[in-house]
């Protein structure tokens, strides 16, 4: 459903992919994990087109879009594929001046140009999904870092995207809050919804995620299915950093 094909992606002299190569089967949850800096939340907005690859190619579906060093894409090819994917940030990054509501039905109504009133009931329903119904009428600043999270989760999911995109979706919240947020994404995740994520989080990882991708070095260095990734992992750089992530969570020091 989602194959990327020799993805590179450079800042000026600084290269942060490298050639990188996976596919992403419909229905299932990838995750992308390694070191800070590896490339996984460059990777996460290639996807999207947040950040436009260097060379190489992406297909979302039956869209295909190739790229090449200084030759830009059309805005319409961009937004061609973006339309496809919803996007869940870090930090949340809920419009202020909204209410919880008003920002899941915000798409749905200035790009997609939905009647008022039928956003609202969609909105209504994804905010009922992601436990939040009772706050639909809240705004931003009153809500919690799980709950904020949780009305961006039901905001990305309002155009009815083919794949949803989360950069390090729980990091920003303390292990309780993160805790709504994981059980939120692994009822989505049991629903069939197809996702990557970007997560430093190895109880996300490990719970909800079918397939998982070490990267680092803006290179792939182990990619496989989660259980086998975890538990008996081929390289020995792969069980170095997750020894590391199970000795910090551990130590409560989270992951």
């Amino acid at each position: 459903m989602i194959r990327l094909t020799n993805i590179e992606k450079r800042f000026g002299d600084l290269t942060v992919l490298k050639g990188v190569t996976l596919s992403v089967a419909e229905g299932r949850v990838t995750a992308l994990i390694g070191p800070s800096g590896g490339g996984k939340s460059t990777l996460l907005r290639c996807i999207n087109l947040l950040e436009i690859p260097t060379a190489g190619t992406l297909r979302i579906g039956q869209e295909e879009l190739s790229f090449r060093d200084g030759v830009p894409p059309a805005w319409r090819e961009i937004q061609r594929l973006r339309r496809q994917t919803g996007m869940v940030f870090q930090n949340f990054q809920l419009f202020p001046h909204r209410t919880a509501i008003e920002n899941v039905m915000e798409g749905l109504v200035t790009v997609q140009k939905w009647p008022h009133e039928r956003a609202r009931e969609r909105a209504f329903a994804l905010l009922q999904k992601v436990g939040m119904a009772h706050k639909a009428d809240a705004w931003p600043a009153t809500l919690s870092g799980g709950q904020q999270q949780r009305v961006a989760i039901a905001r990305a999911l309002a155009p009815s995207p083919r794949v949803l995109l989360c950069d390090e979706p729980t990091s920003a919240l303390d292990p309780e809050l993160s805790g709504e947020v994981v059980e939120v994404l692994g009822r989505l995740a049991d629903e069939g919804t197809t996702m990557v994520m970007a997560t430093h989080d190895l109880r996300l990882a490990s719970r909800i995620a079918h397939d998982v991708v070490f990267l680092e070095a803006g290179q792939v260095v182990e990619a496989g299915s989660a259980q086998a990734l975890f538990t008996q992992p081929k390289h020995d750089r792969t069980k170095r950093f997750i020894a590391t992530l199970t000795q910090q969570g551990q130590h409560g020091e989270g992951v």
